[in-house]
């Protein structure tokens, strides 16, 4: 399958591109026009980097999954993966196939986005995030450095995560049972909800709108839209003032 390269892409000599997947599927990539491609960064068949998109040294781009994981196993098929207009892939980053990375989103140095994540335009992720599969971070959101988005989990606009958030999805810690498969519940982040750096959301929270979380606390239940929790576990303080 070809690689298409418009007008203007810059592709750095040393760059690798892996059309053929673990199943023998070959797949186009795409380079936009004006998109750059750095140093031994490594892009996969069904990748599509649109036009002033920026992918830099060391990034891999496409990867499909193979092994098992969740309850299932994963046969390493590629999948269209999508790097929009004017979007930064910083060096080291991993996305693996079937991710969307919207226009002008920066992804952090040595960040992972899992499979089927899904990334706004305009937002921010910082450096070694990892973004389990499936999880849905809407427009304008920031992410700070070293934090852990479970699987499924849904970020709306605007939503700011402090460095060092975690967030659980799975209250049985069941893994590779032979009688039984994780029920799993993501927590959910409203618009415009701020949870301060060092905070855990645990299995099935929903943070309300314009909340905010403050800095090192345990939230074990729902948090209501416009108020302030603190704590261990998080109690709500007052009303977030604007």
């Amino acid at each position: 399958m070809p690689l298409v390269v418009e007008a203007g892409a810059r592709i750095s000599r040393l760059a690798v591109f892996v059309p053929v997947d673990a199943t023998g599927q070959a797949r186009p990539v795409v380079v936009g026009a004006d998109a750059v491609i750095g140093a031994f960064a490594v892009v996969h068949g069904g990748t599509t980097l649109e036009q002033q998109a920026r992918v830099e040294e060391h990034a891999i781009v496409g990867q499909p999954e193979l092994g098992y994981a969740v309850g299932a196993t994963y046969p390493g098929a590629g999948a269209d993966t999508i790097v929009g207009e004017s979007a930064v892939i910083r060096a080291g980053a991993i996305l693996y196939a079937d991710v969307r990375v919207g226009s002008g989103a920066v992804i952090g140095h040595r960040t992972l986005l899992r499979s089927k994540v899904r990334v706004g335009q305009e937002s921010q992720l910082g450096h070694n995030l990892t973004v389990e599969r499936a999880s849905v971070i809407g427009s304008s959101v920031r992410c700070s450095p070293g934090s852990h988005i479970t699987g499924s989990t849904v970020i709306a606009d605007r939503v700011f995560l402090g460095a060092g958030v975690r967030t659980v999805n799975d209250k049985t810690l069941t893994w590779r049972d032979a009688h039984r498969e994780p029920v799993l519940a993501p927590p959910r982040f409203d618009f415009g909800a701020k949870v301060g750096s060092g905070s855990t959301i645990l299995a099935g929270v929903v943070i309300g709108e314009h909340a905010l979380v403050g800095a090192g606390s345990t939230v074990t239940c729902d948090v209501a839209p416009g108020v302030v929790v603190y704590g261990n576990p998080a109690r709500v303080h007052r009303q977030v003032t604007r």
